[in-house]
C-alpha cells in the first residue's frame, strides 16, 4: 500500500474505519432481513396467482456469449508505481471485465494476467480535463496552480481514463482518435453491463436487497436515485458505507497531507482505494453472512406461508385499509399540485430518445440482415450463410455497432425537473434503456437465426435461400415492433414512478411517517415478518399516483406517439411452435455449417476464441513508443537485471529483445523501395512504399523497437518470405512487408493488427546501441519451423503464426545463451526488494531490464 498510505491509515485508524462499515452494514442487514421475509411472500403469492403481462413474441437466448471474447486489443496503460506507460494486450471477456496481460503472447500461453478490473461504477473520460476537474473537486481547498505539472500527462491525444469516486483510476492512452472511439464503446459496455451486476433472476434476494438499500438510505433522509446503485451487492454495499465514511476521512486526513497539491491529490486517491478494499473486505463477509442466515431460515418461512397465504392476505389487505383511510386523502392532494402537472412534460422527455434509440436498434438489425442477404447473393449462397449468421447473431453484443443506438440517449435531459424531483443524474434511466436496446435487439436475432435455421432443410436453392431470409425478416420486424411497445411503456411508468414515489414520500414524511408507528398493532405476530408497515405505506402513495401515470402512458399509445402499441392491442401468437424452438439447443453455425475439425486443444480453443468486435486498428500517426513517452518518464530506472540460471521445462519466452528487433529493423533498412500491397478491410486494396516503414524505423534510436497499439510487438518476426494465403485479408496498418511470395497455403486467415515482417534474410550490420537504451542480457531469438496450418484454420485476431530460421548475430550484438530462451525469470521489484513469484509454477514472460513492474500486481476482481 506504500509507507505514505500506511502513514494515514495507521492502525487505530483502520479500527475506526472497521468499527463504522460494522455499525452500517448492521443497521442494513437488519433492514435485509425484514425485507427477505416480504419478498419471500411476494414471490410465493406470484407464484400462486399469476398476474403476468402479455406474452413476448420473440425468443429470448439463455446464453448468448459463451466461450465468446467480445473485444481484443493492444492500448497503452500508465503504471502509477513507475510512472512510465507500457503497452498492455486487453481482452474483454463474456462477462464484461477488463483483463489486461503483458502482450498477446502470455494471453495465448494463459499466464497471469496483469489487472483484473470490474468496471461498475466507472465513469469513462476521453479527456484529460474532464479528468483534473473531476480529481480537483474530489479534494476541496486542493488544486494546483496554473503553470504547475497536472497530476496526469498523457502521451498522445487520445487517452482513456476510467474514474471511480471511490477506487482506484485506470489511465489508458491510443494513437489515434478512432482506436480512442472504439475502445470507448467498449469501455462504456463494460461499465453498463457491471453496472447491472444483481440478477433479475433472482426473485427474493434481488427485490429485498434493492428495497433494504432504499429503506436505509431513506431512514437517512436521503430520497431519489442513487447513481452508485450499481455494480453486486457488495460493491453496492461498499459505495453505500464508503458515502458515509469518505466525507468524515476526508476531513481528518485531508489536511494533514503533505507535498505539493498533485502529490496531496495522488496520495488521497491511493488512500480511498486502499479505505474502499478494506471495506468490500469486510463488507462481503458480513453481508455474505446475512444471506446464509436468511436462507437457512426461508424453507421454514415458505412453509409457513404456503399454509397460512389467506390469512396473510386478508391481514395486509386490512391494514392496508387502515392506512389508506390516513395517508390517502393527503397523497392526492400533493400528487395533484405537485406531481400531475409535470407527468406528461416527464413522459416526454424519456419517450422521445427512448424510442429513437429502439428504432435505430430496428434499422440496424434491418441493415445488417439486408446486407448479409445481398453478399450471398454476389458471393455464393449456402456456403456463406454460416460466416455471416456466426457475425450476426452477436449483433446485440457488438459495442461499435451498437454504438448508434445508444448514443440517441445522450438526448435524454430532465432539464428543470431534476432538482424538483430530486433526481441526481438521468444516467441511471439511459443506462436501463440501453440494456433493454440491447436486449430486445438479441431477441430480435436469436428469433430470425431459430427461424431461418428451420428453413434451411426446405430450399432448393439461392434463390430460395433469399426469400426465405427476406420473408423471415418481415415477421421477426413485426414481433419487434409489438415486443418494443411493450418493453418501452413498462421502463416509462417504472421510470416515471422511479422520479415521483421518492418525492412523494419525502414531501408527505413530515406529516404521515411518525404516524405509522400506531398501525403496527394491526399486524398478528406470526405474520410479522411477511407484513410491514412500512411497505404498505409506500404500496398506498403509489397507488395514489400510479393511475395518472398509466393514464398518461395510455394516451401517448392511443395517439400512435413513437410508434406505440395500444394496451388493447394483442398479437396473436401467429407463431404456435416458434417458443418450442427456442427452448432447442443453441444454434453454433461455425461448427454445424463450416464444415472445420471438431477435435481441438484446450490452448488452440483459448487461442482461436471468437470475437464479437474485429480488431481494425490505424497506422496513420504512429510513433515509436518510446519517442511519443520520452518526456514523461523517470529520469532514472532501475538497474538492468542479472540473466538468471535457465529453466528446460519452461517454454520459450516471448521473442521481444531489443537486439532481435534490432536485426529485422537492420534488415528491412536496406530493402528501400519495394512496393508492399495491402488489402484493407473493406475489400480495396493499396499500394505501400516501404520506404515509409524504413522512414519511421529510422526515426527511433538505435535499439529501441517501435511500438504502439496499432501493432504490439509481441515479438515474433519473420526472417524467411512467408506464404501468401489466398482470399486473407490483411488490415490497414498492420505494417506488414512481403519479400517474396511462398505457396500459398488453403483457407488460412490472417488476423487484423498482426504486425508480421517478412524479410529476406540480409547480411548482418553492425548496430551500435542508444546511450540510456535497456538492452535486456537475457534477450532470446526463437528458432521454429513453421508447422503446416489446417485447411480454413480460423486464426484469432492478432495471433501470430511463427516462422523463422535462424538469424545471423549482429557484430557487436550481445549473443544469448542457448537455452536462454527457456529461462524462467521471477520479477522483482526494484523499490520494494520483493520477489514474486509467478503463480503455479508458471513462468510469465520475461521483461526488457528496466521495465520491472511487480509493485503493479494483480488486482482482485470484486
Amino acid at each position: 500500500m506504500g509507507d505514505v498510505v500506511s502513514t494515514h491509515l495507521d492502525e487505530g485508524r483502520r479500527q475506526h474505519i472497521a468499527e463504522k462499515t460494522g455499525k452500517v452494514l448492521g443497521e442494513f442487514c437488519r433492514c435485509y432481513k425484514e425485507q427477505y421475509g416480504v419478498a419471500l411472500f411476494n414471490s410465493v403469492r406470484y407464484e400462486i396467482e399469476g398476474n403476468g403481462g402479455p406474452q413476448a413474441q420473440l425468443l429470448h437466448r439463455k446464453v448468448p456469449l459463451e466461450d465468446h471474447v467480445i473485444y481484443s486489443g493492444n492500448l497503452f496503460q500508465y503504471i502509477e508505481e513507475n510512472k512510465k506507460w507500457r503497452n498492455r494486450f486487453c481482452v474483454v471477456p463474456h462477462n464484461y471485465g477488463l483483463v489486461l496481460y503483458e502482450n498477446k503472447l502470455a494471453y495465448e500461453r494463459d499466464l497471469q494476467p496483469r489487472v483484473l478490473v470490474n468496471s461498475a461504477g466507472y465513469k469513462i473520460l476521453t479527456s484529460v480535463d474532464q479528468y483534473l476537474e473531476l480529481v480537483n473537486s474530489s479534494l476541496p481547498g486542493v488544486t494546483p496552480k496554473s503553470g504547475h505539472s497536472p497530476i496526469l500527462k498523457c502521451p498522445t491525444d487520445f487517452p482513456l481514463i476510467l474514474w471511480h469516486p471511490y477506487a482506484r483510476h485506470y489511465y489508458f492512452c491510443v494513437m489515434t482518435g478512432k482506436e480512442q472511439e472504439k475502445w470507448r464503446a467498449v469501455f462504456q459496455d463494460c461499465v453498463r453491463h457491471c453496472n447491472n451486476g444483481i440478477s433479475e433472476d433472482s426473485k427474493v434476494e434481488a427485490p429485498a436487497f434493492t428495497d433494504a438499500v432504499r429503506m436505509y438510505r431513506q431512514s437517512k433522509e436521503q430520497y431519489g436515485t442513487w447513481d452508485m446503485l450499481c455494480g453486486n451487492e457488495t460493491q453496492v454495499l461498499s459505495n453505500l458505507v464508503m458515502e458515509e465514511l469518505l466525507p468524515e476521512l476526508r476531513t481528518t486526513i485531508g489536511p494533514r497531507l503533505k507535498g505539493k497539491a498533485q502529490e496531496r491529490q495522488r496520495t488521497w486517491i491511493q488512500i480511498s482505494d486502499a479505505v474502499y478494499r478494506m471495506v468490500y473486505e469486510q463488507t462481503k463477509a458480513q453481508y455474505d453472512a446475512a444471506m446464509a442466515k436468511c436462507e437457512q431460515e426461508r424453507p421454514q418461512m415458505e412453509s409457513t406461508i404456503r399454509t397460512d397465504m389467506d390469512q396473510i392476505i386478508t391481514s395486509k389487505e386490512h391494514l392496508a385499509s387502515k392506512i389508506r383511510a390516513f395517508v390517502l386523502p393527503k397523497a392526492e392532494v400533493c400528487v395533484r399540485n405537485h406531481v400531475q402537472p409535470y407527468i406528461s412534460s416527464i413522459l416526454e422527455a424519456l419517450m422521445t430518445p427512448t424510442s429513437q434509440g429502439f428504432a435505430e436498434v430496428r434499422e440496424v438489425f434491418f441493415k445488417e440482415v439486408t446486407d448479409m442477404n445481398m453478399n450471398i447473393v454476389n458471393e455464393g449462397g449456402l456456403e456463406k450463410l454460416a460466416e455471416y449468421m456466426e457475425k450476426l447473431s452477436h449483433l446485440a453484443f457488438h459495442p461499435v455497432k451498437m454504438q448508434s443506438c445508444y448514443e440517441k440517449m445522450d438526448q435524454l435531459k430532465l432539464e428543470g425537473l431534476q432538482q424538483r424531483f430530486d433526481v441526481s443524474s438521468t444516467s441511471v434511466f439511459k443506462q436501463r434503456a440501453q440494456i433493454h436496446m440491447r436486449q430486445q435487439m438479441d431477441d430480435a436475432v436469436h428469433t430470425f437465426e431459430t427461424l431461418l435455421h428451420q428453413e434451411l432443410g426446405k430450399l432448393q436453392g439461392k434463390d430460395d435461400l433469399c426469400k426465405s431470409i427476406q420473408r423471415i425478416l418481415e415477421r421477426v420486424l413485426k414481433k419487434y415492433d409489438y415486443d418494443s411497445s411493450t418493453v418501452r411503456k413498462k421502463f416509462f411508468r417504472e421510470a416515471l414512478l422511479q422520479i415521483t414515489i421518492p418525492f412523494l414520500l419525502k414531501k408527505l414524511a413530515p406529516t404521515c411517517k411518525g404516524e405509522l408507528a400506531k398501525f403496527q398493532e394491526l399486524i398478528f405476530e406470526d405474520f410479522a415478518s411477511f407484513i410491514l408497515v412500512e411497505n404498505t405505506y409506500e404500496e398506498v402513495v403509489l397507488q395514489s399516483v400510479m393511475k395518472d401515470i398509466m393514464q398518461a402512458v395510455k394516451e401517448a399509445a392511443v395517439q400512435r406517439k413513437h410508434n406505440l402499441y395500444r394496451d388493447s392491442m394483442v398479437m396473436h401468437n401467429s407463431d404456435p411452435n416458434l417458443h418450442l424452438l427456442g427452448e432447442g439447443i443453441p444454434i453454433d453455425w461455425g461448427e454445424e455449417y463450416s464444415g472445420q475439425p471438431e477435435a481441438e486443444l484446450a490452448a488452440d480453443k483459448r487461442r482461436r476464441a471468437k470475437q464479437v468486435v474485429s480488431v481494425i486498428q490505424d497506422d496513420e500517426g504512429v510513433l515509436p513508443y518510446e519517442v511519443g513517452t520520452e518526456a514523461l518518464l523517470q529520469p532514472s530506472s532501475p538497474e538492468p537485471r542479472e540473466p538468471e540460471e535457465p529453466d528446460p521445462g519452461v517454454p520459450p519466452s516471448s521473442p521481444d529483445g531489443v537486439e532481435e528487433i534490432r536485426e529485422a529493423l537492420a534488415k528491412e533498412s536496406l530493402r528501400d523501395g519495394v512496393k508492399v500491397e495491402e488489402r484493407l478491410t473493406n475489400g480495396t486494396d493499396a499500394t505501400q512504399e516501404s520506404s515509409t516503414t524504413k522512414e519511421v524505423t529510422e526515426s527511433v534510436p538505435g535499439d529501441v523497437p517501435p511500438q504502439g497499439p496499432a501493432s504490439e510487438g509481441d515479438g515474433e518476426h519473420r526472417a524467411t518470405p512467408a506464404s501468401p494465403v489466398p482470399g486473407a485479408e490483411v488490415p490497414s496498418g498492420a505494417g506488414v512487408q512481403h519479400a517474396a511470395p511462398a505457396s500459398p497455403v488453403p483457407g488460412a486467415e490472417v488476423p487484423s493488427g498482426a504486425g508480421v515482417q517478412h524479410a529476406a534474410p540480409a547480411s548482418p550490420m553492425p548496430a551500435s546501441p542508444v546511450p540510456g537504451a535497456d538492452v535486456p542480457s537475457g534477450a532470446s531469438v526463437q528458432h521454429t519451423t513453421p508447422p503446416s496450418p489446417k485447411p480454413r484454420a480460423d486464426v484469432p485476431s492478432e495471433a501470430r503464426v511463427p516462422h523463422a530460421t535462424p538469424a545471423s548475430p549482429a557484430p557487436g550484438a550481445e549473443t544469448p545463451s542457448p537455452s536462454a530462451g527457456t529461462a524462467c525469470h521471477q520479477p522483482s521489484d526494484k523499490e520494494t526488494g520483493e520477489e514474486v513469484a509467478p503463480p503455479g509454477g508458471e513462468c510469465s514472460p520475461p521483461q526488457p531490464a528496466g521495465t520491472t513492474e511487480s509493485s503493479e500486481g494483480v488486482q482482485t476482481e470484486f
